[in-house]
């Protein structure tokens, strides 16, 4: 009997170690991942009821804290919500968080670790919790510039400063309202996600950052660069471009947009062949480097890495092991390429900063309610895409796309701009993406840009990079060049 309730008296120990030990992990590791649960009603109900830091572009509140009369001390409310709703997301409650609010949160409420003696001040002198303010990168001038000439078209337009990798326009169209989810009224907070649900258009999508889309002729700056960093191609190598381009395995050819060869010759240069947009040319150059070379030349610009963790950034990916014909398809961002609006600002960000890609951030500065700064985000290198020389050779010829070829109506007075349009062919029942990235000014770059059109209410032929895309792109890099 006495063995038997030693044994009962053992487990009844051990049990209680192991409870001690699990509320003390819970406590010390993982408090703040359960606090900032959505589904957590009790932290919810406290958190509601806290000053949360403000979202900001320079002294400009794009999200704030009003008090409120009613159950909740503070109403979040965001004065220009449309065009900044792909960035600061929603605070509902509801529905939880998005975008800055929820990958911020445990700043903008007061509870992040960093604030801890914040909140000891404020416990000492009796005052109420008080939440940090997070100041972004954005430029005002250029997101405005971005939502408008997106206008009731579908697609995403991401703004780079190279240098840097600061983000300085982020939009996706269509937007919606988040002043309609964090309403304190929840039966019209609920209408209101009810309906953001149904339609069709999707506008809670972050496309810029969120959804990949094939890239169309704007990866042949990719292939472009792979061919360049070989030693094999100069931006003067004649290719082989003819109208349709025969491909092994298969009857089905590869053509150009026109079905002519490109330039008036079977053998363009590789410069003609970007400016043309030539498919049967970059075909060969992906047939002739292979299918790795693609491969590692993409990753050096960040494919197949998350970015912009900010707004919980997905990958863009090239195929992992394509045949022949698949080959000659991905080189010209066809086949199964992926890319976000944000990856293919980063390449022609890429180009125009000597070849080092910079990590892309969003969040510049968090800071305490007295204006004492938390904590601050320093550039930092990413990779190193291709050398100096080889950067300055795509420059030259992204120049030529916007001065000579399909990317003309890029073009700035008095400003050298560079870039590459695309129109990404999917399927016949859904009408082509609209593409176009460049940089600006080309001899000193201080902007570069990504847009992305997934359907405009436009004729099926009228849809094209250049026609829809790269007016956007131009009016962004006038926002803040001028």
């Amino acid at each position: 009997m006495n063995s038997a309730i030693r044994r009962l008296a053992v487990a009844a120990m051990v049990l209680m170690l192991a409870l001690m030990a699990n509320s003390t992990y819970l406590q010390a590791f993982r408090s703040n991942e359960l606090n900032g649960r959505n589904d957590n009603k009790r932290v919810r109900d406290s958190q509601f009821s806290v000053d949360r830091g403000a979202i900001l572009i320079g002294n400009k509140a794009i999200a704030k804290s009003d008090p409120s009369s009613d159950r909740f001390k503070y109403q979040r409310t965001y004065p220009e919500g449309p065009v900044y709703a792909p960035v600061t997301g929603y605070y509902s409650y509801l529905f939880g968080r998005a975008g800055i609010e929820l990958n911020q949160n445990s700043e903008l409420n007061g509870s992040d670790p960093s604030l801890a003696f914040r909140r000891i001040i404020d416990v000492i002198s009796n005052r109420p919790q008080q939440g940090a303010s997070v100041t972004l990168t954005l430029n005002a001038k250029a997101q405005q510039a971005a939502y408008k000439g997106l206008g009731d078209k579908k697609g995403a337009v991401v703004a780079i400063e190279p240098k840097t990798g600061k983000i300085l326009a982020l939009a996706t169209t269509p937007s919606y309202d988040p002043n309609q989810l964090a309403s304190h009224d929840l039966s019209k907070v609920s209408a209101a996600w009810k309906k953001l649900e149904a339609d069709p258009d999707k506008p809670t999508l972050n496309r810029a950052a969120r959804e990949t889309y094939p890239p169309g002729s704007t990866f042949k700056l990719v292939t472009a660069a792979a061919a360049l960093s070989s030693g094999k191609y100069t931006p003067e190598t004649k290719t082989n471009s003819p109208a349709e381009l025969p491909l092994p395995q298969t009857t089905t050819p590869l053509v150009n947009e026109d079905r002519k060869n490109c330039g008036g010759s079977n053998e363009a240069t590789l410069t003609i062949a970007l400016r043309y947009s030539c498919n049967t040319a970059f075909g060969s150059v992906g047939l002739e480097l292979k299918a790795d070379a693609l491969r590692e030349q993409a990753a050096k610009f960040g494919f197949g890495e998350r970015h912009l963790p900010e707004l919980s950034g997905v990958a863009s990916a090239f195929p992992g092991d394509p045949n022949e014909p698949q080959t000659a398809q991905s080189a010209i961002g066809q086949f199964d390429v992926r890319a976000t609006p944000l990856q293919m600002a980063m390449v022609a960000a890429g180009i125009a900063n000597k070849g080092e890609v910079m990590k892309p951030y969003l969040v510049q500065s968090v800071k305490t309610a007295n204006l004492k700064t938390v904590s601050e985000t320093k550039p930092e290198s990413l990779h190193q895409a291709v050398t100096p020389e080889v950067a300055a050779q795509l420059t030259g010829m992204m120049v030529d796309v916007v001065k000579n070829g399909t990317g003309k109506k890029g073009q700035i007075d008095g400003i050298e701009v560079a870039g590459k349009t695309g129109t990404a062919q999917t399927s016949p029942e859904r009408p082509p993406f609209a593409w176009f990235t460049a940089f600006a000014p080309a001899n000193d770059p201080q902007i570069a840009v990504a847009v992305m059109i997934e359907s405009a209410d436009v004729a099926r032929n009228d849809i094209a990079g250049g026609a829809l895309a790269a007016p956007i792109s131009k009016a962004v890099m006038e926002a803040v060049l001028r």
